[in-house]
């Protein structure tokens, strides 16, 4: 698909806008100011595919905990700061690569201006946000409710609230927990900026209505080229997040690397379990770096067929299955090596 054209605003050692690849964010549960833990956290985000992480911080032993934290992980580290301006500088004084602000609840001119003095100084992205729950009440009058168009120009107000005081190394953030009124939002915003966009459904839910949200949404706006980076908010652990961006991505061939795994629904052929044996895949490739597809099929009607078209699979029989690749059957083995057999496959891959 065609991307829109935006700038590029780096990040640490990352860049987004500018037609480079879609980069996935997350932000840590853990109690800031417990460096450990949060390191802890991070370091496994990483190692799922996140590009970015964020923490909050709402007090100034968090925000002092920035710099050891930076010392510790790989990635680009973004402060979130809600009403204390002062905290926004002190994250930059430690080391945020960039942060997270809504100008409306930062408080008054003077005030935003203070941050984007020390962002100007240090080159620090700020990005702006607004979600349709901070929506300024003129706003909501004027539009007769929270509406796409008042979320837009909210930002849009606030944006320029930062270029007028001679700072544009933005990005910036719309979001609502109303699937289609982000997306109207962002192709209202799209058409009228050029700084990046960060793109997300907030408050989206828990898993499962966590996920069906954010990857409809995201598709919508993704789909027609507008995004620049990424973040699937769920209720529960962050790997989660960044499992589903992931996929997302892969899905609407927006990221290519890693194991595609495809599995049919079951039904009353199956003669293996079916489900475990699915969701054991899943979790087993997610350390193997190929760039193929990988067939769990239940039964003898689809099973050959379909695992015939991946680049290897499992076909299930009675108590048994067939491990195939490239199309040709390779081995017949007991349920209970299914698993082992095709990692030992995978590990041993060669074209």
């Amino acid at each position: 698909m065609e991307r829109r054209k935006t700038k590029e605003v780096r990040i640490g050692g990352r860049v987004i806008g500018g037609g480079n690849p879609i980069l996935i964010q997350s932000m840590t549960n853990t109690k800031t100011e417990d460096v450990l833990a949060t390191v802890a956290q991070i370091e496994a985000l990483t190692a799922a595919g996140c590009d970015i992480i964020r923490c909050a911080v709402p007090n100034e032993e968090a925000a002092h905990a920035l710099s050891e934290i930076k010392k510790q992980i790989e990635i680009p580290l973004v402060a979130d700061i809600h009403f204390d301006y002062k905290l926004a500088i002190l994250a930059m004084e430690n080391g945020a690569d960039k942060i997270r602000i809504n100008p409306g609840n930062i408080g008054d001119v003077q005030r935003v201006k203070a941050v984007v003095d020390v962002a100007k100084e240090r080159n620090i992205p700020i990005r702006v946000g607004v979600n349709s729950g901070s929506l300024e009440k003129e706003l909501v009058q004027k539009y007769h409710g929270v509406t796409a168009e008042g979320i837009v120009e909210s930002a849009l107000d606030k944006v320029r609230l930062i270029e007028d005081m001679g700072y544009d190394n933005l990005v910036i953030s719309i979001k609502s927990s109303d699937v289609l009124m982000c997306v109207k939002a962002h192709e209202l915003i799209s058409a009228k900026t050029d700084h990046p966009l960060h793109v997300g459904i907030t408050e989206a839910g828990t898993l499962i209505s966590g996920n069906i949200k954010s990857s409809i949404g995201l598709g919508l706006i993704l789909s027609q080229g507008i995004g620049d980076t990424v973040r699937v908010s769920l209720t529960g652990d962050p790997l989660e997040e960044v499992k589903s961006a992931k996929l997302i991505l892969k899905t609407l061939g927006l990221r290519s690397g890693g194991i595609e795994v495809v599995s049919c629904p079951t039904c009353g052929r199956t003669k293996i379990d079916l489900i475990a044996l699915a969701n054991q895949v899943e979790n087993m490739v997610a350390d193997i770096p190929l760039n193929i597809k990988v067939a769990v099929m239940g039964c003898v009607v689809n099973g050959p067929g379909e695992a015939k078209e991946a680049d290897i699979g499992i076909a299930g029989g009675i108590g048994e299955g067939l491990i195939i690749k490239h199309g040709e059957v390779v081995k017949k083995v007991p349920e209970s090596e299914l698993l082992s057999e095709l990692r030992q496959e995978l590990l041993n891959w060669s074209e």
